[in-house]
């Protein structure tokens, strides 16, 4: 059973920075994608951003030139690095790792963004 643990959450300013975590139980390459969703209270989660196994990544609209996602197969890591980061990104962001039709999510990680 794959398992995603998700750290570096919490509470910042608007214009602050946070770089997410999510640490996987296996080698990240075996997956065809990662990629990290947000939920924020009452909304449907949505899609963040995403890299493959080859290393391209895509971003929503919403995060695009402020949100970068990368990856270290040695820590077994995904980063999403936040920066001038809005009222509007505070959500509680999910990781997401997938091969063909299975994916497995991680618990969670809460960012707080205050005006």
């Amino acid at each position: 059973q794959v398992q995603l643990v998700e750290t570096g959450g919490g509470l910042v300013q608007a214009g602050g920075s946070l770089r997410l975590s999510c640490v996987a139980s296996e080698n990240i390459f075996n997956f065809n994608v990662m990629r990290w969703y947000r939920q924020a209270p009452g909304e449907q989660r949505e899609f963040v951003a995403d890299i493959n196994v080859g290393g391209k990544a895509n971003y929503a609209e919403s995060v695009k030139d402020r949100f970068t996602i990368s990856r270290d197969g040695a820590k077994k890591t995904v980063y999403l690095q936040m920066n001038s980061l809005k009222p509007e990104d505070t959500a509680v962001y999910y990781c997401n790792a997938a091969i063909l039709r299975q994916n497995w999510w991680g618990q969670g990680t809460q960012v707080t963004v205050t005006s």
